[in-house]
């Protein structure tokens, strides 16, 4: 009898346990986001390999040891390929370890970024981004200009503050909206708050922010030891990428807003004023902007809303983004933040 490739149930607890005792030995820790397992069972029913996707990523590969160099890798990521297809996901990403790097290019993926000693981000296209810096270098001017990257989730007068920030030291300033959906507001409202809140400033650039700047939901923390290491690696991997970016548009600077509260950001802000000297741009941090001792903060005004106190929002956020939600187009965004059980880390 030959190996059965199956599909995984999140309801199959025999096989959910045996995903879990397969990818605990070969180091790996279950990913928190995951739509999708298979694997392949021999005979007897037991699991000798196993993967996984998540939105259009592939992720938690692992392979019994006694059968490692059976092919049966090959056999896992051909069939994650085909789901996807299914799917309409035609550009896949999919995070390694450095040690299996080559055999992911045999089946076509191209390395974009890597951490060393820790992970190698990749994906199926062999220009895919080279493509994505060549579109964002025909909005390059003469001359050092300024980055910033957030979620805006939403636009609040915090987000206004920094982008203003950079807007008055620099001529140039190119500000990455994160293009993931993430949370009840979607990614098109996000971005177009973003995008009216900073209409006055004609020296802004936006972008979104493509695959191609990490957000923490397709970061894959399964193979890394504790958070404060998946945080770091998530900050080296994203401002690895970042440093293959800046170039093209001439980015020499990137601003931060200044963190107290959320040790994942701090982190980050760690990291980013540690490694970006080495890539040529310079890291500023912006004293955050505080209204009543407070920072102002988007889980301040998520939180508000899921609470039911949408007038208290007013002094936390622009016009534009006040105007949104107390429209009528706004209903369906505030019952979604109300329906949520945690407003806050999203």
């Amino acid at each position: 009898m030959s190996d059965t490739l199956s599909t995984i149930s999140p309801h199959d607890l025999r096989g959910q346990r045996q995903v879990d005792a397969l990818l605990m030995q070969e180091g790996i820790r279950r990913d928190g986001n995951l739509d999708y397992t298979c694997g392949l069972f021999n005979e007897d029913w037991k699991l000798i390999a196993t993967g996984s996707c998540f939105g259009n990523t592939i992720r938690c590969l692992a392979v019994e040891r006694e059968h490692q160099g059976e092919g049966l890798l090959n056999q896992v990521v051909s069939h994650l390929m085909e789901v996807q297809a299914q799917r309409g996901n035609t550009h896949l990403f999919l995070y390694t370890k450095p040690e299996t790097v080559r055999f992911f290019r045999d089946l076509g993926f191209y390395e974009i970024a890597r951490v060393e000693n820790s992970l190698v981000f990749l994906e199926n296209r062999r220009r895919g981004f080279s493509d994505y810096c060549a579109a964002l270098k025909q909005t390059c001017r003469e001359g050092a200009s300024a980055a910033v990257v957030m979620n805006a989730n939403p636009f609040t007068l915090g987000h206004l503050h920094l982008v203003e920030s950079a807007a008055k030291a620099h001529e140039m300033v190119h500000l990455f909206i994160l293009s993931e959906e993430a949370g009840p507001i979607p990614a098109s409202v996000r971005r177009r708050l973003v995008l009216d809140g900073v209409a006055h400033l004609p020296n802004v650039v936006c972008h979104d922010s493509g695959p191609y700047i990490i957000s923490g939901a397709t970061f894959p923390s399964y193979f890394l030891k504790d958070e404060d290491t998946v945080i770091r690696a998530h900050a080296a991997l994203d401002l690895e990428i970042f440093g293959k970016i800046a170039p093209c548009l001439n980015i020499r600077y990137r601003y931060v807003g200044e963190e107290r509260s959320s040790r994942v950001t701090a982190l980050y802000n760690q990291e980013m004023i540690r490694r970006l000297p080495s890539l040529g741009i310079q890291c500023r941090v912006i004293p955050r902007l505080e209204y009543g001792g407070q920072p102002v903060s988007a889980s301040t005004v998520r939180s508000l809303i899921h609470d039911g106190h949408l007038q208290e929002i007013r002094p936390l956020v622009p016009k534009t983004t006040w105007d949104y939600f107390t429209s009528l187009e706004a209903r369906p965004v505030i019952d979604a933040i109300r329906a949520c059980e945690d407003v806050v880390h999203y």
